[in-house]
């Protein structure tokens, strides 16, 4: 998978084998009116796209299909690869690598959002992908963990909108 970017909040790591290493997989899904799944949220006003890290022994695939099922209450089918993200931060002592990929919603439910989730009062939205890209753009996360994910979902969005555009 191509690598699109590396986010890092100063000059770090200058060793990487003291890191936790968690990799993570995301989509970019569009459902019958062209309108893309998004979580905002709202305890720290910034968007993610659905995804999230991958458990011991789950191959990327099912991880997604599990992630998006629970944040989306949707079923997917994955129809290519978007690139993959790493990011270093520092203040969790992580290197996390996300993997991001393009695919159709083939049939919609309810998210079944955990605890933590709840407790940061996720909301599921749905968007056209030029106002998702606005969204997250305009974004103005208040904790340290948006300002990466907003850094990241955008590179990823883009990219979706530059392969749209060149089929």
């Amino acid at each position: 998978m191509e690598l699109l970017h590396e986010i890092k909040d100063k000059e770090w790591p200058k060793d990487e084998s003291t890191l936790e290493i968690r990799e993570a997989s995301r989509a970019v899904l569009f459902d019958e009116n062209g309108l893309i799944p998004l979580l905002f949220v709202s305890n720290y006003n910034y968007h993610k796209l659905p995804g999230g890290g991958i458990d011991d022994g789950e191959n990327k695939a099912a991880a997604l299909v599990r992630e998006v099922m629970e944040e989306v209450g949707s079923e997917i089918k994955v129809t290519g690869e978007v690139g993959e993200i790493i990011e270093y931060r520092s203040n969790f002592n992580l290197k996390q690598i996300s993997y991001c990929y393009i695919g159709k919603i083939t049939s919609k439910g309810s998210p079944a959002f955990t605890e933590e989730e709840l407790s940061q009062n996720f909301k599921l939205v749905w968007l056209p992908l030029d106002e998702a890209i606005s969204k997250v753009e305009n974004d103005k996360p208040t904790n340290y963990e948006g300002s990466f994910i907003q850094q990241r979902d955008i590179v990823f969005l883009k990219k979706v909108q530059q392969m749209k555009r060149a089929n």
